[in-house]
């Protein structure tokens, strides 16, 4: 992929453009259509996996001369397995019902209309992201089953990966006799490029974010078109005084260290006081035999003592804040303070302290028993997703093909006149 730094301003407002006519031709596009592009992208991806893992060793070499850290490095890397993921990803999202003209309601009115709400495409999406790879095929698939054009801006680190994966992701296009302006990716590493999607309101109609707090921070500062995102997933774990021992150890340590760098990853611990000294520090004891560092508070026993500032921290490392709690009431209150309204879960057998914990919480993703690693939107059988939104507007929690929709009135008559 051939890094373009003519003319940033130009160069987007003619993939603005070229987005907006295919927007206009995709609103209309068959289910049919718009399966076969997907499954031509999976196809076309899985026939140049080697070009894709060349195109990724450039980028691994590249981010290793940035000094970026494992769990970035491990967001950037590619292999055949991932790749597969990949497509069967593609082909997952392929085969879910086609959002676009579903009747979410309808109804009669006394005045002779017929009224029915149904889906229809947001239009053009602007997805900036970093590191990840696969973020090219998810978001340009989840987009295209919406009937939304896409304009993806990669980060720099995956700047030859993503245009291999984008490659495939046209193949598909044209193979469907779709516009392949329906799924363009910035083909350079400038910042210009982003400034210019964040206040190109005339012709992107929503940004979605996909990366650390930096980015997200910047996307939302700036950006004069509406955004989905998240800002920081500080994921809360409470262990309540009835939880099951199994239960809480197989839990906790998958929600920590299974992948440490994705934002569904667990970075507090908050336990009962009644269970400090058994099952809290059991817990404990066994993510440090997993290498995870704790950052504990008073009445425990960690690595170091947790200060101020791991509350409400982000570690995406092998590190956790753990601390006592009185019960379910105060670790709802901690939540409130320094949670990011992104997931939190409650392991429990009482069904009381579950309940307040759904009720008092407003977090996107509230889980019960269940490892927090789950906050994804392949998980919740989107297939994928192009994030993960924590604000109150339009979208929530993981953003699927349906989530990119909008929704318009048809309303029917028979020669109905207002009196």
């Amino acid at each position: 992929m051939k890094d373009v730094t003519d003319d940033i301003p130009a160069l987007m407002a003619e993939m603005g453009k070229a987005a907006r006519a295919a927007a206009a031709e995709l609103a209309s596009a068959s289910a049919e259509q718009k399966h076969a592009a997907l499954i031509g992208a999976a196809e076309a991806l899985w026939a140049r996996r080697g070009e894709v893992l060349q195109a990724n060793a450039k980028d691994m070499a590249y981010g290793r001369e940035k000094d970026l850290s494992d769990a970035m490095l491990d967001r950037l890397k590619l292999d055949e397995d991932r790749i597969r993921g990949i497509c069967d990803s593609l082909k997952a999202i392929a085969e879910q019902a086609d959002p676009v003209g579903e009747v979410i309601a309808e109804w009669d009115r006394p005045n002779g209309l017929h009224i029915r709400r149904v889906r229809t495409p947001l239009g053009v999406v602007g997805v900036i992201y970093e590191s990840r790879p696969n973020v090219t095929a998810d978001a340009g698939a989840l987009c295209l089953k919406a009937g939304n054009a896409v304009i993806l801006r990669g980060g720099s680190e995956s700047f030859h990966s993503s245009g291999a994966i984008h490659a495939a992701m046209i193949d598909g296009l044209r193979k469907a006799g779709l516009p392949e302006a329906a799924i363009q990716l910035v083909p350079t590493r400038d910042r210009a490029a982003v400034a210019a999607m964040l206040t190109a309101t005339e012709f992107i109609d929503v940004i979605v974010p996909r990366g650390g707090k930096g980015l997200v921070g910047l996307v939302q500062r700036e950006a004069r078109v509406p955004v989905f995102a998240h800002l920081e997933g500080i994921v809360h774990i409470y262990l309540d005084a009835s939880a099951d021992a199994e239960i809480a150890r197989r839990v906790v340590l998958n929600a920590k260290t299974r992948r440490t760098g994705i934002c569904g990853a667990a970075e507090c611990l908050l336990i009962h006081r009644d269970i400090a000294a058994s099952l809290g520090q059991g817990v404990i004891d066994a993510l440090r035999a997993e290498g995870v560092e704790v950052r504990a508070g008073k009445g425990l026993h960690g690595d170091v003592e947790a200060t101020e500032a791991d509350w409400g921290t982000e570690f995406l490392d092998m590190k956790i804040a753990a601390k006592v709690v009185d019960n379910v009431d105060d670790a709802i209150a901690h939540i409130r303070r320094y949670g990011s309204n992104h997931t939190d879960c409650i392991i429990a057998s009482d069904p009381a302290p579950v309940a307040r914990f759904f009720e008092r919480l407003d977090s996107a993703i509230l889980m019960h028993n269940a490892s927090t690693q789950f906050a994804d939107g392949g998980e919740f059988g989107m297939g994928a997703e192009i994030g993960i939104a924590t604000g109150k507007m339009h979208a929530r929690g993981p953003v699927g093909s349906e989530q990119l929709t909008s929704f318009k009135y048809l309303v029917t008559g028979d020669g109905a006149i207002r009196s």
